[in-house]
């Protein structure tokens, strides 16, 4: 076996001198690597997509992907007949060995290609018809015995194989996310409980606003993050409807009527994931709307997320100028040339995560209008968009939550500070007093820096006992519960 970790890697040795064997397909020969479990249809794809440097085998889900759904197929045929059960058995445990995660640096095209798919399916195909050679104790190529297409494609197409591949990798990738996203979620809402009672200064188009307790901005992001969840769970059985049985346009053709059913059988319970044949296998050969749908939530998700770090790169602003109303951990050191600057870099990039996601999005929209006729060609590059991207926020979920969040900490003096000295707090006065009176009194406060308690109290409208019951902490973040104005005696 030669190890080939990638496009450049295959390529080198596809343009090597070391010891070959001789393979033919439809346009002619070519010298493929001795010793490697590919063969010529992948050959000729690592010569035509020299494109992201960037192979299939960088998504491990869609390996495994692909290897269920080759095994899934390869029950179906040995049950209804079609494949030899000698055969058969063969391609099974290959395809058991690759769901394991063995021979994945095989898988050496890139994730880009032309041809909707097939040199992704080509690729799986020689490399389990050579390992199954191998395992027969037979030489690379020797195709009579076990043929790439006759006996391990049999029954099947790129246009189903490839789209239902992606599906199965697209679950197992955001399965991972959501278990991220909900630890995620539940660090936000421990940090709401262990600030419950810090008081702070709301803001609304970034002037000071109304007070509230920090706890009740770390529950917000917690809540919105769960709503994403929810949104991200919803998605999954909507990409467990699959096309196999369609081959080439969803007709069946070259497939048993039987098969359809038989292999959406075989694939849930490989899987573990519930299956569902579409009901028309033409439209759903050539609709790409799921996708969509998938990179549009991820879009949601990525987007809310980048909003909340962006709040937390403003909270923490400063240490001095800012607003420093609380401290990330310091992950690193922030500049060259500053010494002692911390900068909010686990923010900044989960920020960019975010960016990039919006931007696969706009790609898997092109990509899906793009579509013509009974197939969409250009699922290679969704595929690609949002792989990334789910494997790109699964990442950012994670380290957002163990580098950042989890380590946060409140400046409450600062923040009592802030909460004392704010003119925010003169719109729980304003059912008492007025509005007119609350924008005179709130005029002065800013000019002189005064405190609201005390101009108020000063002027005569409360007393100093009513004002501390109107502005205490539970009141002016909203946690006491109350069901209109508090009628108070004249001052």
């Amino acid at each position: 076996m030669v190890t080939t970790t990638g496009p450049d890697e295959a390529s080198d040795l596809l343009n090597g001198d070391g010891p070959t064997r001789t393979e033919t397909d439809s346009l002619g020969s070519m010298e493929i690597p001795a010793g490697v479990y590919w063969g010529i249809h992948t050959a000729r794809a690592l010569v035509n997509f020299p494109i992201t440097r960037r192979s299939i085998s960088n998504y491990p889900d869609l390996v495994r992907g692909l290897a269920l759904v080759k095994q899934a197929a390869v029950r179906a045929n040995r049950d209804l007949g079609v494949l030899e059960a000698a055969k058969a058995d063969v391609i099974d445990a290959v395809c058991e060995r690759i769901v394991a995660g063995e021979l994945h640096d095989q898988f050496v095209v890139g994730a880009i290609q032309g041809g909707a798919g097939t040199s992704t399916n080509m690729n799986t195909n020689e490399v389990i018809a050579n390992a199954g050679l191998e395992a027969m104790g037979l030489p690379f190529g020797t195709y009579s015995a076990l043929h790439p297409i006759d006996d391990v494609n049999r029954s099947q197409s790129t246009n189903d194989v490839y789209p239902t591949a992606i599906k199965l990798a697209m679950v197992l990738g955001l399965q991972r996310l959501l278990e991220e996203h909900a630890l995620l979620t539940t660090s936000f809402a421990r940090k709401g409980a262990e600030f419950a009672a810090v008081l702070k200064v709301g803001r609304t188009q970034l002037q000071d606003a109304v007070p509230m307790t920090l706890g009740q901005e770390f529950s917000g992001f917690s809540h919105t993050l769960q709503e994403d969840f929810d949104r991200l769970s919803e998605v999954i059985p909507w990409l467990n409807e699959i096309n196999l049985g369609a081959t080439a346009i969803g007709t069946g053709i070259t497939a048993d009527p039987r098969y359809a059913e038989a292999v959406r059988r075989h694939l849930e319970d490989l899987s573990g994931i519930p299956q569902e044949t579409a009901p028309d296998l033409i439209e759903a050969t050539s609709d790409a709307g799921i996708f969509m749908t998938l990179s549009g939530t991820l879009k949601r998700a990525a987007v809310k997320l980048s909003k909340i770090c962006n709040d937390l790169r403003l909270l923490s602003s400063g240490p001095q100028a800012g607003l420093g109303e609380i401290s990330l951990p310091a992950r690193q050191a922030g500049s060259s040339i500053m010494p002692g600057k911390v900068n909010p870099v686990i923010p900044e990039v989960v920020n960019q995560v975010a960016f990039s996601v919006i931007g696969a999005d706009a790609t898997v929209t092109a990509a899906a209008e793009a579509g013509q006729l009974q197939l969409n060609a250009f699922e290679p590059v969704i595929a690609h968009s949002i792989l990334q991207s789910l494997s790109w926020m699964t990442n950012a979920c994670r380290t957002l939550r163990v580098n950042c969040i989890d380590g946060i900490t409140a400046n409450t003096a600062r923040l009592a500070r802030e909460v004392e000295t704010s003119v925010g707090v003169v719109t729980a006065l304003t059912p008492y007093i007025g509005y007119a009176a609350a924008a005179s009194l709130a005029h002065t406060a800013l000019t002189t820096n005064a405190s609201i308690a005390d101009l108020v109290v000063d002027s005569g409208l409360m007393s100093q006992e009513q004002v501390r019951k109107v502005l205490s902490p539970e009141r002016l973040s909203g946690l006491e519960a109350m069901t209109g104005v508090i009628h108070l005696p004249t001052p």
